[in-house]
């Protein structure tokens, strides 16, 4: 799980999330029954700046010791037969729950070296920070944050 957001309104500012679990149900003949669920772990932030991370896991932001789990459930799975879909759900960040729509693209499926069968997709939405009680101010360029999910499924 990968983010962006502007940094004072100056430069792209990227992190990720390292440590997320969850699973995926997908059938290519009813993909509008598709489900996900992620859970991640937001002490888990990585912007590649120790102090930087620190201060996002602090109560100006993800609170993380109040807040230690977030959480997406889809609610909706629309695919529109082009390799494309939207994933509607409810995203829990900061302990707040909030709608969120996903742009979703499938990536590719097929059989993989080890005798499995795997498929990926790759999601894009945004969210605004205020939406979910995170108020610190960055200026008006950094309120929003592109969130981007890359999973890769193996059939069970």
């Amino acid at each position: 799980i990968e983010f962006r957001i502007q940094h004072l309104g100056y430069s792209w500012l990227y992190g990720r999330f390292n440590d997320f679990s969850g699973q995926f149900t997908y059938d290519q003949d009813n993909p509008d029954e598709s489900s996900v669920t992620v859970n991640i772990d937001p002490a888990s932030i990585d912007t590649n700046h120790a102090e930087r991370d620190k201060h996002l896991r602090g109560d100006e932001f993800l609170h993380v010791s109040k807040y230690p789990e977030a959480k997406f459930v889809s609610t909706d799975f629309d695919d529109h037969g082009d390799g494309t879909a939207t994933l509607k759900g409810k995203l829990t960040l900061h302990g707040v729950t909030k709608p969120v729509t996903i742009d979703v693209e499938h990536v590719g499926h097929g059989k993989d070296p080890w005798g499995g069968y795997r498929r990926g997709f790759i999601g894009t939405t945004t969210i605004a920070l205020r939406d979910f009680g995170i108020d610190y101010d960055l200026g008006p360029a950094s309120r929003e944050v592109e969130l981007t999910l890359s999973v890769e499924g193996v059939r069970q």
